[in-house]
C-alpha cells in the first residue's frame, strides 16, 4: 500500500515587515528554499515530478503560477512542474494535503509541498483592492455583515471568556519559548539562511522580542476601540518567509536511498461559520482524532496557528490537550504568520521537533480564511 513520507523539511528565516527579506522577491525566495530542500536531502531536482505552492495574495508578483516560476528561478530542469494553491492561511499546508494524496493514488513517486508570502512587497489586502470578493449572494446569506479576522477574534474572545490578560499572557509566552529555542540552536537546523541582494546574510527569525505583560497592556485594541482584546501584540505578525517539504513514498524513498522523517498519517478538513472565522481548527481536529482512531493523549506535539491569541486559547480550552505540548517553540505572534508559507513553516517546525525529541505522534491545524481549517497528523519514523 502506497504511503506519504516526508524525508526533508527546511525554512528560510521569517522575515518582519520591511526587515531583512523584503528585498528579496518572493520567486527568488521561493527558489531559495527549493534550492536548499534538495541539496539537503542529496536529491536530483530531476526525480521532482511537482512542486504545489501555497501563496495568499496571488498579485502583482506573486502571480503568474508562483510555484512553477520559482521552479525555473531555482534552476531545477524544465520538466518539473508547479502548481499554486490558496486556501487563505492555510494554503500551504493544504499543499502538503494535495502532495500527499498525489503519493497514496500514484500520481507522484516525488513531489515538494510548500508556500511563500512576501507581505512587505504584496502587503495584506492588494488582491482585493477596491473589489468586493463576495458579491451579493454571499452578502444576502450573512446579512450584509463584513468579514474580518480581527474581529472574529474579537467574537472569540467574547464567546470563550478570554479576557486582554489571558490573552497578553500567551503571547509573552509565545516569545518567550520562540526566544528560548533560537538561544538554544532548536530552529538551526531547519533553517536555510538568505543572502539578500546587498549581501547581507539572514539567518535567523526577526520578529522573536522580549516583552511583558505590562507592557503589551499599554497597547491600544484594533478591532473594537471601545474596549476589545486584540492589539498588535497578541495577533500574528506581517511578515516575509518561505519553507518547503520534500515527500515521496517509503518505497521510493528507498529505492533513492533516503530516510524518512515522519509519515502524514491523517489529513483532514473541516468548515465553520465564516462570520467568527476562526473556530475551524477545533472541529478539523477533533475529525482528525477520530479518523485516526488516536486520542488527544496520544499527541506528542500540538501546533496551532497563532493568527490571533483567542484562537490557540479557544482550541485548547475545547480539546483538553496538554498545554505544555502546544507550540512548544513559539508560534506566529512571536515568529510571524507569512500567510501563504505559514504551514509549510510550522510543519517544517513540527517535523525537526518531533524528530528532535523523539515525538511519534504530531497534530498541526490552522484556521484560515472563510471558517475553514486543515488538521494534519504526522507519524514519526
Amino acid at each position: 500500500m502506497r504511503d506519504a513520507v516526508i524525508v526533508e523539511a527546511v525554512r528560510t528565516p521569517v522575515g518582519k515587515r520591511n526587515g531583512g527579506l523584503s528585498g528579496v522577491h518572493p520567486v527568488d525566495l521561493s527558489a531559495h528554499v527549493l534550492t536548499s530542500l534538495v541539496e539537503r536531502a542529496g536529491v536530483d531536482p530531476a526525480e521532482v515530478e511537482d512542486v504545489v505552492w501555497g501563496c495568499v495574495s496571488q498579485v502583482g508578483e506573486q502571480t503568474f503560477d508562483i510555484a512553477r516560476t520559482a521552479v525555473l528561478a531555482a534552476g531545477w530542469p524544465e520538466t518539473v512542474t508547479g502548481v499554486t494553491v490558496d486556501r487563505q492561511c492555510g494554503s500551504s499546508q493544504q499543499s502538503v494535503h494535495f502532495a500527499a494524496a498525489g503519493l497514496v493514488s500514484g500520481q507522484y513517486d516525488v513531489v515538494v509541498a510548500g508556500g511563500v508570502e512576501s507581505m512587505s512587497r504584496v502587503p495584506m489586502g492588494t488582491a482585493r483592492a477596491g473589489a468586493d470578493p463576495f458579491g451579493p449572494r454571499f452578502h444576502e446569506r450573512y446579512g450584509g455583515v463584513q468579514i474580518n479576522q480581527g474581529v472574529g477574534a474579537e467574537m472569540i474572545a467574547e464567546q470563550w471568556g478570554l479576557s486582554r490578560r489571558q490573552c497578553d499572557e500567551y503571547s509573552v509566552a509565545s516569545h518567550e519559548k520562540a526566544a528560548a529555542a533560537r538561544a538554544e540552536g532548536r530552529f538551526d537546523a531547519q533553517i536555510a539562511p538568505v543572502t539578500t541582494p546587498d549581501g547581507t546574510v539572514v539567518s535567523q527569525d526577526e520578529g522573536i522580542r522580549e516583552s511583558t505583560v505590562e507592557k503589551l497592556g499599554t497597547l491600544a485594541t484594533v478591532f473594537r476601540p471601545d474596549g476589545g482584546v486584540i492589539t498588535a501584540g497578541n495577533s500574528s505578525q506581517i511578515s516575509d518567509g518561505s519553507a518547503a517539504l520534500l515527500m515521496t513514498t517509503s518505497e521510493k524513498a528507498a529505492q533513492l536511498g533516503l530516510r524518512p522523517i515522519a509519515r502524514v498519517h491523517t489529513a483532514v478538513l473541516a468548515g465553520a461559520d465564516p462570520v467568527i472565522m476562526l473556530t475551524a481548527p477545533i472541529p478539523a481536529t477533533q475529525k482528525a482524532l477520530a479518523r485516526s482512531g488516536l486520542s488527544v493523549d496520544e499527541i506528542g506535539a500540538f501546533e496551532v496557528n497563532e493568527a490571533f491569541a483567542p484562537v490557540p486559547l479557544a482550541w485548547l480550552a475545547d480539546l483538553g490537550a496538554d498545554a505544555k505540548a502546544l507550540n512548544a517553540n513559539g508560534g506566529a505572534i512571536a515568529l510571524g504568520h507569512p500567510l501563504g508559507g505559514s504551514g509549510a513553516r510550522i510543519m517544517t517546525t513540527l517535523v525537526h521537533h518531533m524528530r528532535d525529541n523523539g515525538i511519534r505522534y504530531g497534530l498541526q491545524t490552522m484556521c484560515e480564511g472563510g471558517g475553514q481549517a486543515n488538521a494534519t497528523i504526522l507519524e514519526l519514523l
